[in-house]
Order: structure tokens, then sequence, then C-alpha cells
């Protein structure tokens, strides 16, 4: 027997489950969606959301409101009669109306392995972190901040030399696999909880926040140890992009480099070690091995030096 489902989110990492969703054979009541943002060259064509578009090629209702704290929204999100809401990276704090709302609660799909990386960016911040491991989670919401319990998990490693664009693909599928299984087992009453507290407990997990990525953060620090650089690097990858200024003739520019390795070096922070994109650190070195210049697309650094050099004992970091 399917189930009633409201669908809540946004983004493309959303699409999958939405589409898994339909394809279990669910009935999606209503899905609810950022509303269209200014987009275009100039900025003057509203873009429907990667959500939104999946929810037209699947015939489905939309909803975008700019919030949901009106009463009559809140009304009208009741009168859907849904047994379940699932939600994922819908971008909009739930009150505790729509909470109560569905029948069986409302559950959230959530790219860490809490409690560790609550919060608005959790992708990003464990590859900065250098985190070896991450995971999707299923838990139900309650009113905190990614305090609810959880159900469904499943752990994937990041690799050495992996960006959060790489996760975040990966992690939206195991996404829609486990939100399946997960509405699976809620149909027939054996999807269980357990708390955030006793995760933590058994798996030694702290808390941490995640929090939203500030485009301060995004210039590169090369007297950080390389660890930290290539966190950066592939945490910030492909947005917003970490960058650094390079001189490539013409006076220095914005060059970002989206993805790194950690390698052995030394010598003055951000100081090229080679003419293959070796880069001195405060401790260490970070090799880079993918970047964009400004106006440019995004390509290998062995595509990269086929048209342009950087040799040893340049300095990166000028202010561009």
């Amino acid at each position: 027997m399917a189930l009633t489902v409201v669908f809540m989110g946004t983004p493309a990492f959303s699409v999958p489950t939405l589409a898994a969703l339909a394809e279990a054979g669910h009935r999606i009541a209503s899905v609810y969606t950022q509303p269209p943002r200014p987009g275009g060259r100039r900025g003057l064509t509203l873009t429907p959301s990667p959500v939104h578009r999946e929810a037209e090629r699947l015939g489905l209702t939309v909803r975008h409101p700019e919030k949901l704290k009106d009463p009559a929204d809140q009304a009208a999100f009741a009168e859907l009669g849904a047994d379940v809401a699932v939600v994922v990276a819908y971008g909009l704090l739930l009150p505790r109306p729509i909470l109560a709302a569905p029948r069986l609660g409302c559950l959230n799909g959530h790219a860490s392995l809490l409690p560790r990386w609550r919060g608005a960016a959790p992708i990003q911040r464990a590859v900065e972190a250098g985190d070896g491991k991450t995971g999707m989670m299923v838990m139900r919401m309650e009113a905190g901040l990614d305090t609810g319990p959880v159900a469904l998990a499943e752990e994937t490693a990041i690799g050495a030399a992996e960006t959060a664009g790489d996760l975040h693909d990966r992690l939206s599928l195991i996404s829609a696999r486990l939100m399946v299984e997960a509405l699976s087992r809620l149909e027939a009453g054996t999807l269980a909880f357990e708390d955030q507290e006793a995760i933590a407990a058994r798996t030694g997990r702290t808390t941490t926040y995640a929090k939203k990525i500030e485009k301060a953060e995004a210039e590169i620090d090369f007297s950080a140890p390389a660890a930290a650089v290539k966190g950066r690097i592939n945490g910030f990858s492909p947005a917003p992009g970490a960058y650094t200024s390079a001189d490539f003739g013409a006076g220095p520019e914005r060059l970002k480099l989206l993805r790194a390795c950690v390698e052995t070096g030394a010598g003055a922070p951000g100081t090229l070690l080679d003419d293959r994109l070796l880069i001195a650190c405060g401790e260490g070195a970070v090799r880079v091995l993918e970047l964009q210049r400004a106006g440019g697309r995004p390509v290998s650094a062995e595509d990269f030096l086929r048209g342009t050099k950087l040799p040893a004992g340049a300095r990166l970091g000028a202010p561009a």
C-alpha cells in the first residue's frame, strides 16, 4: 500500500530522491520547493529550481511559498492529508504546525553522519575538515536543527583528492535509495529510530555544526598547513571555489583551485616548488590537480599547463 507523500526539496541534490519515490509508486500529493529565482545572463528571467523542473516532468503539483509561517499556507499543507513529508535540502525551516501535520511525521534526508555536521553545509564541511568518511541519514524531524532521531544510515569513504562536488553526486543517489527503503519500512510499521545522543555514545561522534559558507572563506591562506589548504580547496569545489591570485604577465588575476592533494615539499607559503603546480604551505605542500582561470572553464592541471606557464619560484596569493 503506497503512502501519500509531500516532497520538500530544492536543489539538484534532491532530484534523485523525488524521482525514486515517484517510481516506487508513492502518491506525491504535492511538491514544495523554493520559489523561482532571477537567472539568465542579466538576471531578468525567473528560473525554477531543479526540483520544480523535475516535478513538472513527473506531472506533479508544485507549490513554492516564500515562507511557511502564514496560517493559510499551513492550513493548505494540512489539507493535503499526507501520511508523511519527505524533506531533502528544502532550504526553509519547518514550523511546528507543518511538522505536526503529516500522520506519520516528517522524514529528512541529511548528508552527514549525525550528530556530526548538523546544519547548512555538511558535505562541504566534511571535506574541508579532512573527514575520512561521511554518509546519508534518514531522520525524523523535530523543532531543533537536525536534532531528530535517526532511522537509517549509510556510510561512504571520502577519497584523498575527492571534492565536495564528487561527494554531492554520490550522496544524492544514496539519499534516494535510503528514503525509498525508509518509506517501505514506514508502511510496514518497522521503521525504528535511535536518538542522536545514543548514536554519539555508541560511535564517539561529537556534535559539530556545518555553518553556511561565507564568500570571505574562499580566499586561500597558504600559511596554513597543507592538509587544511587541501581541505579548503576540495571542500569548496565546485562552489564557491577556493581562490588565490597569480600573475600571468599582465598583473595579478583571480585563479580558482578546484582539486588538490597533499605532497611533500617546503618553502615560503604560496611559492611554486616546481613547474607542475606544487605549492608550498605553512607546513608541507599541495599539488593542484584542477583549476580555473577567470572567465575560463575548469580544466585539469595537465591541460592548464599546456597553454599557461607558472614556473618554479613564482608566488601565488598577491592581491588580485
